[in-house]
């Protein structure tokens, strides 16, 4: 994976083409981008990134923001019920127990 301006892309190879093709996985719109070579493709990932910030701001539309601390996740009603009983015998709110889990999980934030 790579990172640029807090966007994160994923890369894999497409043995049939010879290409290296990548795409965006933290944003909403589709951003994608090739190259031949592991030099290529981090160059292009790049732009494409610039590119898609440069289109935002000339159609005045706020880009997707990495990272915008919104997350949805479809889950089991069973485990939602499960979750919030947890979460209230400790006394917090649903988002702060799973906030204290995840955490936990990743070993803090990140700096």
């Amino acid at each position: 994976m790579m990172e640029y301006k807090g966007y994160i892309g994923r890369v894999a190879l497409d043995d049939e083409a010879g290409l290296f093709h990548g795409e965006v996985i933290n944003a909403r719109d589709v951003i994608t981008f090739q190259g031949t070579s592991a030099e290529e493709v981090k160059r292009e990932f790049q732009a494409s990134i610039d590119v898609y910030l440069d289109f935002c701001a000339e159609q005045g539309k706020d880009p997707d923001r990495p990272d915008a601390g919104h997350l949805v996740l479809d889950i089991a009603p069973e485990l939602q019920t499960a979750m919030i009983r947890a979460a209230t015998r400790e006394q917090k709110s649903l988002d702060a127990w799973i906030l204290d889990r995840l955490v936990g999980c990743v070993g803090g934030y990140p700096a």
